[in-house]
């Protein structure tokens, strides 16, 4: 598939957190994986493998892969802004490529001593800096301080227990913020799906990542959140997969400046899904995926 064939809305919209839950893989299998998906069919829709701070010691032993290639990678930072100078030289010293850094923010810091934590980290421009937005009481003023700098923002939206999912108006109000705010995001955890669901085993309600596309595109033109918690609570799986394919051009670049990418620990399940609602074509699959 050429570049320009790729539907542009897909394009790295999938990040590769393989070693994160549900998922877990052994980093010694997630890395061949990724080197594995960025050499197939569906490569574009593949964004960094997302490893953690703490797993930068194994992964030394594990490059370079293969062939030679670097390691597109993006490092999340459980320690915080604080940890960054460190893991920037032990990812200087690797042959990778690092495209992203995840940095939380642990309490009780607050908006101004993250960002001046942040310049002093001196981050190479190249670097993008996504800052994991709290669920508390920081959350606005987090959000207020990022407008005019480098760094955008991280929703995490879901996880292995049901209080970890925020529901349809918390992730309304969370987008339409940073949308007005003009600060792009991405999102991680708990969107196993493209269309909402209520996960069969656990009973959690996830949400869709092609509902937060959607939910995001009506921000950007200025609807209420009423509107956003309706796109996000959609089901409707054919008419959601209609919505996207409809988007102009103009308006899948604008969606994903503002939504660039989310989290997932099984590049075949959205790459699947997609193909199933008509959205990618068959010919993406693996070959040994592919039906006649």
């Amino acid at each position: 598939m050429t570049t320009s064939a790729f539907p542009a809305f897909a394009k790295g919209l999938c990040d590769d957190a393989a070693i994160f839950p549900p998922g877990l893989a052994p980093l010694a299998e997630a890395v061949p994986a990724h080197v594995r998906h960025v050499n197939s069919p569906y490569a574009e829709l593949v964004g960094p493998l997302v490893v953690s701070a703490a797993a930068l010691e194994e992964l030394a032993g594990l490059v370079p892969v293969d062939g030679g290639d670097r390691l597109d990678l993006t490092v999340t930072v459980p320690d915080g802004p604080s940890a960054v100078p460190d893991v920037l030289t032990t990812v200087a010293a690797l042959p990778v490529e690092l495209r992203a850094l995840e940095v939380p923010v642990p309490a009780p810091l607050g908006a101004a001593e993250l960002v001046e934590a942040l310049e002093k980290a001196d981050i190479d421009d190249a670097v993008e800096v996504f800052v994991e937005i709290p669920r508390d009481e920081r959350r606005p003023e987090i959000i207020a301080a990022l407008p005019g700098t480098r760094y955008k923002a991280k929703f995490r939206t879901g996880g292995v227990k049901a209080e970890l999912y925020p529901d349809e108006a918390e992730l309304a109000a969370a987008i339409k913020a940073v949308v007005d705010a003009r600060v792009p995001y991405k999102a991680t955890a708990g969107l196993h799906h493209a269309i909402r669901d209520t996960d069969p085993q656990t009973g959690f309600e996830q949400h869709g990542f092609l509902n937060l596309l959607l939910a995001t595109e009506a921000a950007l033109n200025g609807a209420e959140e009423a509107e956003l918690i309706r796109r996000l609570a959609d089901r409707d799986g054919a008419a959601i997969a209609e919505r996207v394919a409809a988007l102009d051009p103009d308006q899948v670049t604008a969606v994903r400046a503002a939504f660039r990418s989310f989290g997932t620990c099984s590049i075949s399940d959205p790459l699947t899904e997609l193909v199933e609602l008509g959205l990618l074509p068959t010919s993406c699959l693996p070959t040994y995926e592919r039906t006649v």
